[in-house]
């Protein structure tokens, strides 16, 4: 059996915004991800969602395929793509997913307009976890000795790139269940800044340990807590902050029994520039990146993990 990874819990509604970003800190250094409470988004909200998210996946092949993914939005079936690019695995992962990226450009796809509550429970959900998202970033800034209003300043949060995706992993109850050799989500690092996850509660999120004091390395896993984000940094701010915030590979098992997530990416405005923080950088550490826009540094990635641009 896996290890259980022991990681700080944040609670957003504390006063006491230092030992908050010092318990981030230590975790973006150590492991790459950690837990967020009481973040406003209602439990309620919550159960709504994944309601709506097990009636979409419940429709019939047909019905889900006539909204498939269009430039990041929309339907991808089983097997239909594999997050680690490195695997001689010809067979993709083993889940479906439906995504949204931003609200404002209009080009999401809404496939269940004959629910009434279906297109608003997903962009209230989007709202408050954008809120949730934005109140975390202040306290990141913080966690790397910078003024919390850094990533306003410098155009982060000004029409962010987010998406948000809801996933579904079907277990072995599915009549055409992932094999062995398959995973849910197989082993990869995401490209953005933060990622907030939200879990039915079955297991299967695993990370790859940072400790290189353990030999081998192994894969941990990362339990849900009710009602809690998991909360892992991505690629964009390891380059962001010159390798001292890790983005950690992470992946997730094929489980015995249905499980279903919420993601949500949290990616800084298209024309972010995104440069090595001066508390990140010195003499003896200097930059390891050039500087880049924020979009430009998304497309240069999705063309080289999937052979196309945003």
């Amino acid at each position: 059996m896996s290890e259980a990874l022991q990681l700080p819990i944040i609670d957003l509604s504390s006063t006491d915004r230092i030992s908050n970003s010092n318990s981030i800190r230590q975790a973006c250094m150590e492991h790459g991800f950690f837990y967020v409470v009481n973040h406003g988004v209602e439990e309620e909200l919550i159960v709504k969602v994944f309601e709506q998210s097990r009636k979409l996946f419940s429709l019939p092949i047909e019905e889900k395929m006539k909204f498939a993914l269009k430039k990041d939005r929309g339907y991808s079936p089983l097997y239909a793509g594999k997050l680690d690019t490195t695997s001689s695995s010809t067979k993709g992962d083993c889940k479906e997913s439906f995504y949204f990226g931003p609200q404002a450009d209009g080009l999401n796809l809404w496939p269940r307009e004959d629910v009434p509550s279906w297109r608003s429970t997903i962009e209230t959900y989007h709202e408050k976890v954008l809120s949730a998202g934005t109140t975390l970033m202040s306290l990141v800034a913080l966690a790397l000795k910078l003024e919390e209003d850094f990533f306003h300043k410098v155009d982060a949060l000004t029409e962010p790139l987010l998406f948000l995706g809801l996933l579904h992993y079907p277990g072995d109850s599915d009549s055409d269940s992932c094999s062995e050799e398959t995973y849910g989500a197989s082993a990869h690092s995401d490209f953005g800044t933060i990622t907030l996850l939200m879990t039915d509660g079955v297991p299967g999120l695993q990370a790859f340990s940072l400790d290189k004091s353990k030999q081998p390395q192994v894969w941990e896993d990362v339990p849900s807590i009710k009602g809690a984000f998991i909360v892992n940094i991505g690629d964009m701010m390891e380059r962001w902050t010159n390798c001292l915030f890790r983005s950690t590979l992470h992946r997730v098992l094929s489980p015995k029994q249905e499980r279903y997530s919420v993601v949500f990416f949290m990616n800084p405005g298209k024309d972010c520039i995104v440069e090595c923080l001066e508390s990140c950088c010195s003499e003896s550490c200097p930059p390891r990146f050039p500087p880049i826009r924020s979009l430009d540094y998304f497309d240069e990635r999705l063309r080289l993990t999937y052979g196309s641009k945003s």
